[in-house]
């Protein structure tokens, strides 16, 4: 019998001391730029083009990211990824408006729901843009943040300056 509590003492502490504590994260989600990648495309008429990859990092404490998809075409398919674009000119960045051919749309992040107890959610997003009416000399850069279901706003990130005529991935250290 006491070799018997001994073990069953034992096992205890062990189960105890395997027993990760519930991680906790805010409500509201969190975005990190990862990488920038520009690169030489095709665009789906065979015409060339330049394309350059969003690489972002994600957290969600309450998991809620994310939209359905419409189920007819032209519903609204409430953006949840947001971009804005800025261009240098001179020695100053300018915020490109609506109207230029460089302007960015907004993004519909697919819905995600996290299985089991813990409802945290990360990951990583990639994100690709096609620019076709633009010069060479443009030096850009984006500002980005998202919005989960409940309406809470993620932090502001940026990416890297990159000129559309260079090729490569610039990423923040």
């Amino acid at each position: 019998m006491k070799r018997f509590l001994i073990i069953l003492v034992i096992a205890g502490l062990i189960m105890m001391g395997s027993c990760n504590p519930v991680e906790n994260l805010p409500d509201e989600p969190s975005v990190e730029f990862r990488a920038f990648t520009l690169f030489d495309s095709i665009d789906i008429l065979g015409n060339p083009a330049k394309a350059g990859k969003l690489n972002f990092y994600f957290e969600d404490g309450d998991g809620d990211l994310g939209n359905i998809a419409p189920e007819l075409p032209g519903q609204n398919a409430s953006s949840n990824l947001f971009l804005k674009l800025y261009r240098k000119r001179g020695k100053d960045f300018e915020l490109v408006l609506p109207g230029d051919p460089l302007y960015p749309s907004e993004y519909r992040i697919p819905f995600l729901l996290p299985e089991g107890q813990n409802r945290i959610l990360r990951g990583t997003i990639d994100v690709t843009f096609f620019y076709f009416l633009y010069e060479g000399s443009d030096t850009l850069y984006y500002d980005f943040w998202i919005r989960d279901r409940a309406g809470n706003e993620s932090n502001t990130a940026s990416t890297c300056l990159f000129v559309l005529d260079e090729n490569g991935t610039c990423t923040i250290d």
